[in-house]
């Protein structure tokens, strides 16, 4: 038996970016061919598309982890890496995407609609790229990056024409089994309904949805009981239909009575419909209302007696019998005509244009704070510092010195010197910590030895690290002195 599942978590991992190749061109009689390492391939997009063919969030119930492809490393010859393939997730029309937080990110309304749930990383330069005047032959290359991952909330908000709302066992799984050739389960205890049921309806050339919402009861949309969970299917309803027990024996309750705890309860979740689909509020939404039961004798008089009333409030009234299916052929034509002029004045929606907004990869700007868990040490902030990191092979000494130009030369070290920055102070930045050594020349024209070094990190005149680690120990009381 399939199942219903109108709410996941979703894990997706965009594919990382293929790394740079540090290669040069060899041939015969040709010793400076110079530097032939192309750059990597993008990681594959996490894509989230619309499909006609989807109703369901099952799939993703049972798979939860979604990843793209990695983008391929470069290669010799100027031979760049492969794109990853972009993970294209299919979802069922009325998807909304959230993040942890409850923002929305995303409403997935209209066959086709596309969200980019999580972008590939960039591939890493190679070093053919990365020539220049002061390194004519670089013997590095940058790494490609992380493509992101996140966790996404998905929701279905069912998109039916007619929504049916009532207390439990009113009869509205009966209603819509006969209504259409859904098969739900019916029972006479309250809360058979576990999740909505969803029926087509044809009356003469018109075809529409209804969709069953469990049954709702006073404080529903506060929590209580099931409504909370799957009021949201009917926000997207064009007609809104109370169906009504007239032969309920519970005491202090009467069809008018009924009809205005749910329309309290309706007035109660319209905050949550803020930038819905553009229908309006759920309490000025088409009302129908059904009196269900009157094949009982005391419903039937119930049903005439309360008719008048609700009429007052400018409804339409429809006396049926789920069961003996007295008074069907009117209501299935009256709610077949409430669609067609809902759809005559709200075209069906078209696929919405996913809007690309470029990212800014020229954003110079950086701070420096003092960081809370080292004494004397900075925290460096900064999109391009934190990106520069994540490039870089620290196992290569000349993209080290690659990465302390490019720091020089945006103002990080002076700015550390501003804020009062010691020999040996800690820096981090991003993910990566390491000893700040002020005397080191960075961002000047020094001459190159071998691919892969640089002679600034060769100095042994300074503290080695171990012993600054060391030292550092023991200010903490982690270890003796004598140790």
């Amino acid at each position: 038996m399939s199942r219903f599942i109108d709410r996941v978590v979703l894990h997706v991992s965009a594919g990382k970016g293929g790394n740079g190749c540090a290669s040069v061109h060899r041939e015969k009689f040709k010793p400076l061919g110079g530097p032939d390492g192309a750059n990597g391939g993008r990681g594959g997009d996490v894509i989230l598309v619309v499909d006609e063919n989807i109703h369901t969030l099952l799939d993703f119930h049972f798979h939860p982890n979604a990843k793209a492809t990695n983008g391929k490393q470069g290669a010799g010859s100027n031979r760049e890496g492969a794109n990853g393939e972009d993970l294209i997730l299919k979802v069922p029309d009325g998807t909304v995407v959230l993040d942890t937080d409850g923002n929305v990110l995303a409403d997935l309304v209209g066959v086709g609609s596309r969200y980019d749930a999580a972008q590939g990383g960039r591939g890493g330069l190679g070093n053919a790229a990365l020539a220049s005047k002061a390194r004519k032959a670089p013997g590095f290359a940058l790494l490609g990056e992380d493509g992101v991952e996140r966790d996404l909330v998905l929701e279905l908000k069912s998109v039916a024409d007619v929504g049916l709302l009532g207390f439990p066992s009113a009869g509205k799984s009966s209603l819509v089994s006969v209504l259409s050739a859904a098969k739900p389960k019916i029972a006479d205890y309250p809360f058979t309904t576990l999740v909505p049921n969803l029926g087509v309806v044809s009356s003469g050339d018109t075809t529409f949805t209804v969709a069953d919402v469990p049954g709702l009861i006073p404080g529903a949309s506060e929590g209580r009981g099931l409504g909370l969970d799957f009021l949201r299917h009917i926000e997207r309803c064009a007609v809104l239909a109370h169906v009504i027990d007239c032969a309920t024996l519970d005491p202090g309750r009467d069809p008018i009575s009924d009809i205005d705890a749910l329309e309290a309860e309706l007035a109660a979740y319209t905050p949550a419909l803020a930038g819905d689909s553009g229908l309006g509020d759920l309490d000025k939404r088409p009302r129908v209302v059904i009196l269900n039961k009157t094949d009982v004798p005391e419903a039937a008089e119930l049903a005439e007696m309360v008719t008048p009333e609700i009429e007052a409030r400018g409804w339409p009234v429809f006396t049926i019998s789920a069961v003996s299916r007295e008074g069907l052929r009117p209501l299935t034509f009256a709610l077949a005509k409430m669609v067609r002029d809902y759809r005559e004045a709200h075209p069906k929606p078209e696929p919405k244009r996913q809007v690309i907004r470029p990212v800014k990869v020229k954003d110079s700007s950086f701070t420096i704070e003092k960081d809370p868990d080292i004494p004397g040490g900075f925290v460096v902030r900064g999109t391009r510092p934190e990106r520069w990191i994540r490039q870089t092979a620290f196992d290569n000494d000349e993209a080290v010195g690659y990465l302390a130009d490019r720091l020089a030369r945006l103002g990080v070290e002076d700015a550390l010197v501003k804020k009062g920055a010691q020999p040996g102070a800690s820096v981090t930045i991003g993910d990566v910590s390491f000893e700040w050594e002020p005397m080191t020349p960075a961002g000047i024209d020094l001459t190159r030895t071998g691919r892969g070094t640089d002679p600034r990190l060769d100095q042994v005149e300074r503290i080695g690290a171990d012993e600054r680690k060391h030292a550092r120990r023991v200010r903490r009381g982690l270890l003796d002195e004598d140790a």
